[in-house]
């Protein structure tokens, strides 16, 4: 019997841990390993057109099932390719392991072709990063790889040199069991009854959450009755926390709507929940805060803090909500409940305003009708840029939909590599891309691979031929927009050409038809949707610490847009409101 290669092994420990799927570019350095997935069943080699997309695919896996995902690129501009995909999953605390093949081994240090030291060049964005010079370095420098990425929800990278790869494996190679998922975090007594203090002797009492909140609805929704606390969300928190939520007073940032900001700073007392909310400028200076957060790191380099609690936030509150005394005064709540109704009617004009009837199409019209036909438990990648802003507004989240993007690494292109690896997870479910057109057309290629698998994923195309965000960026800095245009085919024609299916709107009146008949499609399909260029969109709260340069003039060329069905919701909330 033949022994088992380095290659081999490697590809045997990751299916141990779970992997399922290798995403990369094949490329002679990478070839032992990709032979190694051929000949194993348990994994597939997923083929994309640019190794970016293959980080993104995986990093958007690993956000979605929260286990290890992996990816590969081969050796120096192929790895290189990886870098952007992967600081996106490590900042979003994805999971993956990645493979930087390398240049042979004898070689190194001599500036033999296509040679990078990818030890260095991965070194800040990932948890763990190694080069194998000895085949007596497996597995046990794989299997560290893996138990840091999925430890400490990041990413791992093993560069591997193609000869050292198609070598034997070590013989009796200790292979001990892998850490294939993560412990829950609470806090020690002294933190729980100083917290439970601070919580009692507060008379208004905030609550804003992060995507720490994930599965802690239910504990969130309970602390917040027992305290009478308006509950605003960043966005990456959105799906886990604004649902079934009578105390949500919105969203608080560059993307904000609502009474949050207004909740946050009238409080006197702030409870961060799992959020890294990165814009303090957002954030009250003045308010006793304390913050909850599994990652000890993250605690209080945003914001002052009175109060630092490391903990899972369901295990924390579980702690917590015995010891706290119920409030009883209504009144903040009620006031902040009427302020985010307020706010959102005051801004819904503009959505309602004749909307069936512009041309070109407004983009939150797009968003609005989008979310009303896509399904319960439809899963959105989400461009960076207006995007971003319309799925914020827009898309209503239930506890079954879920929403991912580039949110905290602000990548653009992420939408559709990240719909690839979504839709690789689950071929039944439907998923849905919202791209913009710079997006888009920046890693257009990968829409290839769509037709190559067959992934039914819907690619809805908000094109509107400028990266509006960027102009709305040189808006508020006083500057004229510049480079900013792009020049776009249709886009429709290409997907046709490609083999499939594509359709172009222009008019408002066949938005609601073409978009049903798209998402009812049972192969993949692109919509490209002409849309209204100058539809930007500004945060509820503007300070000259935030932007500069913002001209009363230009708010005239700024469309604040709807915000969908949270009409409804906060209408619905302010019914609890006691009537004087």
């Amino acid at each position: 019997m033949a022994k088992q290669t380095v290659a081999e092994q490697y590809v045997d420990i990751l299916v141990r841990a779970g992997v399922r799927r290798l995403y990369g570019v094949v490329g002679d350095s990478l070839n032992p390993v990709v032979d190694a997935v051929r000949r194993n069943a348990a994994i597939d080699w997923i083929q994309v057109r640019h190794e970016e997309t293959a980080a993104f695919a995986a990093g958007a896996e690993a956000q979605l099932t929260g286990s290890l995902a992996a990816c590969a690129g081969s050796c120096g501009p192929g790895h290189v390719h990886l870098v952007n995909g992967l600081y996106d999953a490590h900042r979003s605390m994805a999971p993956v392991i990645a493979l930087a093949s390398h240049i042979p081994s004898s070689e190194i240090g001599t500036s033999y072709f296509q040679e990078t030291h990818p030890e260095r060049l991965f070194q800040e964005c990932s948890h763990y990063c190694e080069l194998i010079s000895h085949p007596q370095q497996m597995p046990r420098v794989l299997q560290t790889a893996v138990q840091h990425a999925i430890g400490r929800s990041g990413v791992s990278v093993v560069a591997l040199p193609g000869d050292i790869a198609a070598r034997p494996a070590p013989e009796r190679a200790e292979e001990h069991a892998l850490v294939t998922s993560r412990p829950t975090v609470r806090p020690g007594d002294a933190e729980i009854d100083r917290f439970a203090r601070m919580v009692n002797e507060a008379q208004r009492v905030t609550l804003f959450c992060g995507r720490g909140c994930a599965g802690a609805h239910e504990e969130v929704m309970a602390f917040a009755e027992l305290l009478k606390a308006p509950v605003g969300h960043a966005l990456r928190g959105k799906e886990w926390i604004q649902y079934d939520n009578p105390y949500d007073v919105g969203m608080s940032g560059l993307l904000g709507y609502g009474a949050a900001y207004e909740a946050t700073h009238e409080c006197d007392l702030l409870i961060l929940l799992g959020t890294d909310f990165p814009y303090g400028a957002f954030l009250p200076s003045d308010v006793r805060t304390v913050q909850v957060d599994v990652r000890a790191e993250h605690l209080g380099r945003r914001s002052k803090l009175d109060l630092a609690v490391w903990g899972d936030v369901r295990e924390t509150l579980g702690c917590l909500t015995p010891k706290v005394h119920p409030k009883t005064d209504r009144r903040f709540l009620d006031r902040m409940l009427k302020k985010h109704a307020d706010a959102l009617e005051g801004v819904v004009k503009a959505y309602t305003r004749k909307v069936d009837k512009h041309i070109p199409i407004h983009p939150e019209f797009v968003a609005s009708v989008l979310d009303e036909e896509a399904a319960d438990d439809a899963i959105f990648t989400v461009d960076t840029g207006m995007c971003n802003v319309w799925a914020a507004r827009y898309l209503s989240p239930n506890g079954r939909r879920r929403m991912i993007g580039s949110f905290t690494h602000g990548s653009m292109a992420n939408a559709l590599p990240q719909a690839i690896g979504a839709q690789f997870m689950d071929r039944r479910r439907q998923v849905i891309s919202m791209s913009g057109d710079g997006g888009f057309t920046m890693l257009m290629g990968d829409f290839l691979t769509l037709v190559q698998y067959d992934l039914p994923v819907k690619v809805i195309l908000f094109n509107n031929s400028a990266l509006s965000m960027v102009e709305l960026e040189m808006l508020v800095s006083g500057l004229p927009a510049h480079g900013t245009g792009y020049h776009n085919p249709d886009f429709a024609q290409i997907a046709r050409a490609a083999g499939v299916y594509g359709e172009r709107v222009e008019k408002p009146k066949r938005l609601r038809s073409a978009l049903r008949a798209a998402l009812h499609h049972k192969g993949p399909a692109l919509l490209d949707i002409v849309t209204d260029p100058n539809a930007l969109s500004i945060p509820p709260k503007i300070k000259a610490e935030m932007v500069t340069g913002f001209a009363l003039s230009a708010s005239k060329m700024v469309l604040d847009g709807g915000v969908g069905k949270m009409v409804q919701m906060a209408r619905s909330n302010l019914r609890n409101v006691p009537r004087p």
